[in-house]
């Protein structure tokens, strides 16, 4: 079924065409230590709680760098080994860059992780090579941590609501501390300083912009909205599954289907996932210098904000429920900003056909041949939800696309001649 832009209601976004398609993505899946590994990354981040997507660039990072000293066809992430490289197994490397770094990050999970690893290094065959690319991946993993000690992950970021229109404030129904504030304070893997890219800002309280970003959401994003067609609710629902389970899933899929090399593979996941590591950071940033309040609250109290042309609706409620954080820009704007901009730069194309599923209950696979058509979709998905205006994720994705373009400029490039 192909979906029009009259289905996005009043949003003035220029959208091409959605493509809903049942079925897996075409082509077919091999196996890939370094998908493998971020497979395992996930199983680890799920299995603790849901820690931010920052950790995916740790793991990658620290892989891209091991697999290219021994390829040495792409510019040093960060850290360049003393062990000699030459003839190495890349497949070891890569998994002993990516085990020591987790266990390390998470020694409490070595029971998931001691079988990943005896697994990985199980599909290398013994001699020199495994040796020294474990030797590799080993002397990567444990520079690349002590490069990045003292980096703010973890920190304690003390956060006090503040009272007034427009601020912040718990969302319901369990008004919690907003989450991970230690984030927005990270230092970033391959911006200057988190701030570089901070968003425009979100539109006055008192504007036009802003009463017609209120009524969109309040319209199309209500629970009992009679405006949002089914074809909306299920791309509002599709979308609210978690970034940090969401990306990584589908990214791994969309590569098994483009028969990479290791080295190939490795580069790829690195910059999706420092894009993703680097977004997360520049968003949570704008995050908390903004401290916006959320559509579940603006609307009941939107009496207070100063805008003659807005309505209070106190019983209005979202579609899905609302993420304990500041509302502008949209973490999933950022997110998918940065990745789909890793994937064009590092295919030279935006025409890439990839389908995208989602672990909520209900949803379909959404099929696309554009990276534009993916964003046109993330720019409506969070308004569907209840959970953003439009304003918030159209200022996202631009923060996201601006973080995967210097990290195109700057990282991962080439050592050899064009020809």
């Amino acid at each position: 079924m192909q979906s029009s832009n009259a289905t996005r209601g009043p949003l003035c976004f220029a959208a091409a065409s959605l493509i809903l398609a049942l079925g897996a993505p075409a082509g077919a899946a091999r196996a890939d230590v370094v998908a493998d590994w971020n497979a395992t990354t996930q199983s680890v981040l799920v299995a603790t709680n849901g820690s931010p997507g920052v950790y995916y660039a740790m793991v990658h990072a620290a892989i891209y760098d091991a697999v290219n000293a021994i390829d040495r066809r792409h510019q040093v992430f960060a850290v360049r080994p003393t062990t000699n490289a030459d003839g190495a197994s890349k497949e070891a490397a890569a998994a002993a860059a990516a085990y020591h770094v987790l266990l390390s990050l998470y020694p409490n999970q070595q029971a998931l992780l001691d079988p990943a690893y005896t697994s990985s290094l199980a599909a290398v065959p013994d001699g020199i090579p495994k040796t020294k690319g474990v030797a590799v991946g080993t002397e990567v993993a444990a520079a690349w941590l002590a490069y990045r000690a003292g980096d703010g992950r973890e920190a304690s970021v003390p956060y006090a609501f503040q009272d007034g229109p427009g601020q912040y404030q718990g969302t319901p129904p369990a008004l919690l501390d907003p989450v991970t504030p230690w984030v927005a304070k990270m230092r970033p893997f391959t911006l200057i300083r988190p701030s570089q890219f901070r968003a425009e800002g979100p539109p006055d309280l008192t504007s036009y912009r802003y009463a017609e970003d209120l009524h969109a959401t309040e319209s199309l994003g209500a629970i009992n909205s009679t405006t949002r067609t089914a074809e909306q609710t299920e791309i509002g629902l599709f979308h609210t599954e978690s970034p940090t389970t969401f990306w990584p899933r589908n990214i791994r899929a969309f590569v098994a289907t483009q028969h990479l090399d290791v080295s190939a593979s490795a580069r790829l996941f690195a910059m999706v996932f420092v894009g993703f590591g680097d977004a997360s950071i520049a968003c949570w940033d704008s995050k908390f210098y903004f401290n916006r309040w959320r559509p579940v609250t603006a609307i009941p109290l939107a009496d207070n904000d100063r805008n003659a042309a807005t309505d209070t609706d106190e019983t209005w409620l979202p579609l899905a429920p609302t993420p304990p954080h500041p509302e502008y820009p949209a973490a999933h704007g950022c997110v998918a900003g940065a990745i789909l901009e890793m994937l064009n730069v590092f295919f030279h194309t935006k025409h890439l056909n990839i389908t995208l599923t989602s672990t909520v209950a209900g949803s379909i696979p959404h099929a696309f041949t554009n990276t534009d058509d993916v964003i046109d979709e993330v720019l409506v998905a969070g308004v569907y939800g209840g959970m953003h205006f439009p304003a918030s994720v159209a200022h996202g994705f631009k923060v996201g696309r601006l973080v995967g373009r210097w990290i195109a400029a700057n990282k991962f490039r080439s050592t050899e001649r064009d020809h």
